[in-house]
């Protein structure tokens, strides 16, 4: 088996899409162009995931037990969130609108993002263009809030 250097942030978002996706037919270019990651960036992304045991062996697949097992246990250290700057940018966090029903706080979270419509403290996403990419996903979208 292959060997891989780790784990980059844009593993998580290529297997969450693949996810949520479910059982509908997907290719490479589909991938690329729905979470703005070359190509190149994607076949790596999925040989780690693969490697990793979070996709099956033909890599269309996600394990979703090891995945959500990766998220609850592993993610928050490799990947901390630490808030920064006020920003402009989308909600995240508790503060999607969501999940601001379910949890009352004074402090909000944002993803940058130019056209954002909201100021708040910032949390970096996982990779650059993520906002982009879930401003068509809500269900990546979703996903992505929660972790």
């Amino acid at each position: 088996m292959r060997k891989h250097s780790g784990m980059r942030p844009q593993d998580i978002v290529v297997s969450l899409k693949i996810m949520v996706r479910g059982s509908n037919p997907w290719r490479h270019l589909d991938l690329t162009n729905e979470l703005f990651i070359g190509q190149s960036e994607i076949s790596e992304s999925l040989n780690r995931n693969a490697i990793s045991g979070l996709l099956n062996a033909e890599k269309k697949k996600v394990h979703g037990h090891a995945l959500m097992e990766f998220i609850e246990h592993g993610l928050r250290y490799i990947y901390p969130a630490s808030p920064g700057a006020m920003v402009n940018g989308i909600y995240t966090a508790h503060s999607y609108p969501f999940m601001q029903q379910k949890f009352a706080t004074e402090v909000n979270y944002v993803w940058p993002a130019e056209r954002g419509r909201v100021r708040r403290f910032s949390i970096e996403p996982l990779y650059k263009d993520v906002v982009k990419a879930v401003m068509s996903d809500e269900k990546l979208y979703k996903m992505l809030v929660l972790i």
